[in-house]
């Protein structure tokens, strides 16, 4: 009866022993990739109205390719998503430009100086 007992006891403790180690293993396997931080937005003006941003509430916010990209609505996302190429080159161009231009987007129009 002992044996049986030591047995018993043995092969609970080995059970228990072999659900800790896959638990274990599948907390391991599900480990999430943190994804990089996309590129900030720079743009001060939504690059499909034109609209300055915050003008409307709080700006549209999402991740394309990797950069963030800001709206002043929703709405302008549809117009986004027909060419994007053409807004992000306008994302893209505003980042390279130069301190005093950034402030006005590279827009004549809005900067007396040009």
């Amino acid at each position: 009866m002992k044996s049986l007992n030591r047995f018993h006891k043995s092969l609970m403790t080995g059970a228990a022993l072999l659900a800790l180690v896959t638990v274990t293993a599948t907390a391991a396997d599900k480990k999430v990739e943190k994804k990089p931080a996309p590129i900030p937005d720079k743009m001060t003006t939504c690059p499909v109205s034109g609209d300055k941003l915050g003008e409307m509430g709080k700006p549209y916010v999402f991740e394309y390719k990797g950069r963030e990209v800001k709206l002043c609505c929703p709405d302008c996302k549809k117009d986004f998503e027909k060419e994007p190429a053409k807004y992000m080159k306008k994302i893209e161009a505003a980042d390279k430009a130069k301190p005093s231009d950034k402030a006005t987007n590279n827009d004549p129009k809005k900067d007396p100086k040009k």
